[in-house]
């Protein structure tokens, strides 16, 4: 039963992973009728989304007692602010992320999107040992320098016999993806580690804390849905240029992390190594003969293995040397 748990809870991982991915960069390159939906508000939907279905969850936690979940979220969230409050800064930090995730895909492939992403992992493990004084071992240490060597590979600019002028717009939107994609991953591993933080320090239960995040960011989210694209929301609305596939892409965006949250404590390192792997080979198929956005080099497959090799080598070790001051 346990292993089976693991295999599905690996085949959610690559799904979700891959899927958001792919329908995020197809609904910003789809050349539909009428205005593209704005990537502000549909941030600000996922996180509405998101709150919803953490209420759910605590409500079905609670037996489904409507007295239950009203007394929870009274005590856990209006009687506790600096605990509330403390959420604050990550959910910004997430909203933010979100957010760039969006001019990413504008702006990048799938494919190098997903290598460039895997960098969070370096990020995760600096703000790990400074903020929680974790210990990295000799492979994870190894494994972070191979990593860069990879993502440093995969953004090597190939040669090209393309137009000059088209060469120097691809170049300019490559830079404004990637710059995008580095900023993601600094503020990814950031909030995570911060957010793990608070999880370790507190009793509450995951979804709770959920609910709490997604109030700042449907806060923080809106403010910045007014000031960036105030004036197209009150011209044609906050849902212009929704369809099948944005409502798509804002579900996948809304529930992957609660997936992820749920599926985690079944995954080990090895496993989440290979759901990364499986999830940036499938990127890249599709991106190829589905999108076709990607002309895939030498340069990139070698950086690509790399990354894929760094994932395995970081989750090898287990657990890393506990640090003696928490023993």
């Amino acid at each position: 039963m346990a292993s089976r748990l693991k295999y599905l809870s690996l085949g959610v991982l690559v799904f979700q992973t891959t899927s958001l991915v792919l329908t995020m960069r197809y609904s910003r390159t789809l050349q539909a009728e009428g205005p593209r939906y704005l990537a502000s508000s549909a941030v600000v939907v996922a996180e509405v989304m998101k709150i919803l279905t953490c209420v759910l969850l605590v409500f079905k936690e609670h037996s489904y007692s409507m007295r239950a979940l009203n007394s929870v979220l009274r005590q856990e969230i209006a009687h506790k602010p600096i605990e509330t409050l403390k959420l604050a800064i990550p959910s910004g930090i997430y909203t933010l992320q979100n957010n760039l995730l969006y001019v990413a895909l504008s702006n990048l492939d799938a494919a190098t999107y997903q290598v460039t992403y895997q960098l969070k992992i370096l990020t995760t493990a600096l703000f790990s040992v400074s903020m929680l004084g974790r210990r990295l071992g000799v492979y994870q240490w190894l494994s972070l320098l191979i990593l860069m060597a990879g993502v440093a590979l995969v953004q090597w600019p190939s040669e090209s016999a393309s137009a000059p002028e088209k060469e120097a717009l691809s170049a300019g939107s490559q830079f404004v993806g990637v710059m995008a994609v580095l900023v993601a991953c600094c503020s990814s591993g950031f909030a995570g580690v911060y957010f793990e933080k608070i999880l370790k320090e507190s009793k509450q239960s995951v979804w709770v804390r959920n609910i709490q995040l997604g109030m700042f960011g449907f806060v923080f989210g809106l403010f910045g849905m007014l000031a960036y694209d105030g004036e197209r929301v009150r011209e044609s609305g906050m849902f212009q240029g929704y369809n099948t596939i944005t409502w798509t892409v804002v579900a996948l965006q809304a529930l992957g992390g609660l997936v992820i949250a749920a599926v985690i404590k079944y995954a080990d390192n090895i496993l989440k190594g290979f759901a990364t792997s499986l999830s940036i080979i499938l990127s890249t198929l599709i991106s190829y003969f589905w999108l076709q956005d990607f002309d895939p080099t030498g340069v990139f497959f070698l950086g690509a293995i790399l990354v894929i090799a760094a994932t395995f080598l970081y989750g090898y070790e287990g657990k890393p040397s506990p640090n003696p001051s928490r023993a």
